[in-house]
């Protein structure tokens, strides 16, 4: 029996692909082995969205090729399907697989291996024109890594263009999953055991715009909350203009949807967002937010946020910070601008300067921190909904630990097992839950 190992870099679509790879080699008859362990294959799903990430992605390849010189090494994914010439890929490397390819993997193993029994050796390239494809690439899972939370991936590609960005060249357009896939999906965690699923995509409030059947991100979750099982829906990463008054009523009615949302920011300076092209305002952003807390009591709000962006000047980044504190975040995830080449942004003029960005960055992650002990401990005294997903030992005591519907990550000292349970209690140093810091 062959041994595959896999190893997954960046966002958590990859990690889904990953996932779904995993299952296909273990269908035909593949041992999974831990990536560090000696393999007869070798892949690693990469990423392209920073030039670190690339950096990340040939160091992988590398290192497998190292572990076994004799192992096939495939190159899967984003960096590879950014690159402008296969011919760029680093020699450690056997076969590449571009994105919408890698639902073809097992063919792909075994024409390289009729190759190579064939005498022939070359690079095997297996790559599509990913900005011209339409087709959504049927990956699926009845598994994961994770044994309460599975995330499911719906949507692939983006339209956005944002200045700073290489993923529309890399994923493509938006092209969506059909909703009856992504329910059969859904029913088929359920069966497994499953009691949160997360929405997530490449662009996920795109959802839909694509099908000619006129679904929509709001129609797929209500179609995912009838599922018999699910008892919680986690949204992925969403635009701000998503979040209008039909869709919040709605989603607020559904008692399976996690009060938790994560609205992409970048910047809460108006000028900067314009340089970014990221087409609203932070006073539209803003009134997204309102939106959520009118129909959602107290729901955790979570955002990214990039420093140092091209032209970015003290005022400008004063203003985005006034902006973080004005609207409260759970958590603000701090992002130093990293020049991605191919992009508009890393030919800007004045680039800032690494000493700033630090600065700015850290001052950012100060805030931050300010933010997120406020925000939890608002929910101390509150009964809250947990989902129990391991036990750890802490300073010799068993811990239970796991997410409440917030994502709040919290703990108990209950004896009983309590795994993939959902189980409910008040948070606060006397009460069934405490704040795991």
């Amino acid at each position: 029996m062959k041994k595959a190992a896999l190893h997954n870099l960046g966002c958590k679509v990859n990690a889904y692909e990953t996932e779904a790879m995993q299952e296909l080699l273990e269908n035909a008859g593949y041992e999974i082995v831990p990536f560090k362990e000696k393999a007869d294959i070798y892949i690693i799903n990469t990423c392209t969205v920073t030039n670190m990430a690339d950096r990340k992605s040939r160091q992988m390849l590398h290192k497998a090729r190292k572990m076994n010189p004799d192992a096939v090494i495939v190159a899967a994914g984003c960096y590879v399907q950014a690159l402008e010439d296969s011919k760029e890929i680093d020699s450690s490397v056997d076969i590449i697989i571009g994105n919408n390819k890698k639902q073809e993997l097992i063919e792909i193993l075994n024409e390289y291996e009729k190759q190579k029994n064939g005498g022939e050796s070359q690079l095997l390239s297996e790559m599509v024109d990913i900005n011209h494809t339409k087709e959504y690439e049927t990956l699926q899972l009845s598994t994961t890594a994770e044994h309460t939370r599975a995330y499911i991936k719906v949507q692939d590609g983006c339209n956005q263009f944002c200045s700073y960005c290489i993923i529309p060249y890399a994923r493509g357009r938006v092209r969506s999953r059909r909703k009856q896939d992504v329910v059969e999906e859904v029913k088929r965690l359920a069966l497994n055991g499953y009691k949160e699923i997360v929405l997530t995509g490449i662009h996920l409030s795109s959802y839909g715009v694509d099908l000619e059947e006129g679904d929509n991100l709001l129609s797929l979750i209500q179609a995912v909350h009838k599922v018999e099982g699910i008892e919680r829906i986690r949204l992925g990463s969403l635009e701000p203009r998503i979040i209008t008054e039909e869709f919040t009523k709605e989603i607020s009615t559904m008692k399976k949807i996690c009060p938790h949302f994560h609205l992409s920011l970048q910047s809460g300076c108006d000028e900067t967002l314009k340089r970014m092209n990221r087409r609203y305002t932070s006073e539209e952003y803003y009134e997204k937010c309102i939106l959520l807390r009118k129909y959602f009591e107290n729901p955790a709000l979570t955002t990214d946020v990039i420093v140092g962006f091209p032209g970015e000047t003290e005022e400008e980044f004063q203003k985005s910070k006034e902006f973080v504190e004005k609207v409260g975040f759970y958590e603000t995830h701090v992002f130093k601008y990293s020049k991605r080449h191919g992009t508009k942004a890393a030919v800007m003029p004045n680039q800032v300067k690494e000493e700033i960005k630090t600065k700015r960055s850290e001052e950012l992650l100060k805030l931050h921190d300010k933010q997120k002990r406020k925000y939890e401990q608002s929910l101390v005294g509150k009964e809250v909904e947990v989902l129990i997903e391991e036990t750890v030992e802490k300073n010799g005591t068993r811990i239970q630990t796991g997410h409440t519907k917030e994502y709040i990550k919290v703990g108990t000292q209950n004896e009983k097992n309590l795994q993939n349970q959902i189980v409910t209690g008040k948070i606060g140093d006397d009460s069934e839950f405490f704040i795991e810091i």
